[in-house]
């Protein structure tokens, strides 16, 4: 059986590939497919196979996918172009007669007002017109959304947002994609859509309080209009539309759009999803 793995260079893609190899899926018959394949040379060192994919060549999409059983869809990651990007892996996962396509799409993609949740939402629609078997992965936000920035925070000595008190049901990207790998090697998985979360619903003033606790340094949250925040990005050096979308999401979060209860993430990786405070200590060390 031949699973393929599109954005195999983006980071949830190579924590997908790793969970893979860690079920015992055999290296040959995982193919790692993203633009720069010399990023790739790890895996193709292992045994897995290595492919050129860019979303914007059908050519590239269609090779990278001959042979395939299952696909991987990781969501892309330029704003704007998505829509046609995905509906060209959908197509030639069609011409290919895949048994089964996964999507990475955005937690409670069918409800949420998010301006991010757009391309989502169409791309979902696309596949259900499509007649190719699917399951969606309705991914919540990443810890790494705020660990990352973590040095950044610390210089600031504060949280700015617009998410208010609003709860957001955060996972580390390796529990998506151990819950990636999961069904991706499972039977019976067409039709289905998980709704994935962390175990553990946190608020920004939750975060605040987990670095403080970490760093032993005094951190704040300071809720801002959506507005106001976003000129804040817009000033940091976030290109303005990227930063309207950015506060857009945190009135989602405030909304309860990224709240996920249904214990599907869990579930799937057979584990407590990683806590708040394990992403924030783990990320306060490598400081």
């Amino acid at each position: 059986m031949s699973i393929v793995v599109t954005g195999a260079t983006g980071q949830l893609g190579r924590h997908v590939i790793e969970a893979l190899l860690e079920r015992n899926v055999p290296a040959q018959d995982i193919v790692a497919a993203g633009r720069s394949v010399d990023k790739l040379a790890d895996f193709a060192e292992q045994g897995v196979q290595v492919r050129r994919l860019d979303y914007a060549d059908a050519a590239s999409v269609a090779a990278a996918l001959r042979g395939a059983r299952r696909v991987l869809l990781v969501s892309g990651s330029e704003v704007g172009q998505r829509v046609e990007q995905h509906r060209t892996v959908i197509e030639a996962a069609k011409a290919e007669g895949v048994e089964l396509l996964a999507y990475t799409s955005i937690a409670n993609a069918d409800t949420t007002g998010m301006l991010l949740a757009a391309e989502h939402k169409k791309t979902e629609a696309i596949l259900r017109g499509s007649g190719v078997p699917f399951v969606l992965l309705r991914n919540g936000w990443y810890l790494e959304n705020y660990t990352e920035q973590l040095p950044g925070t610390l210089a600031q000595g504060g949280l700015a947002g617009a998410a208010g008190s609003g709860r957001v049901s955060g996972a580390s990207r390796a529990d998506y994609a151990h819950a990636a790998a999961a069904v991706l090697v499972a039977d019976g998985q067409a039709g289905k859509v998980y709704e994935l979360g962390g175990d553990e619903a946190f608020t920004m003033a939750d975060l605040a309080a987990e670095i403080t606790a970490a760093t032993g340094k005094e951190i704040s949250y300071n809720n801002l209009p959506a507005e106001d925040y976003a000129g804040l990005l817009a000033g940091a050096g976030v290109p303005a539309a990227f930063a309207e979308i950015l506060a857009d999401s945190d009135l989602g979060i405030a909304r309860g759009d990224l709240l996920v209860s249904t214990g599907d993430l869990r579930k799937l990786i057979g584990r407590p999803t990683t806590s708040l405070a394990e992403a924030v200590r783990s990320a306060a060390a490598a400081v």
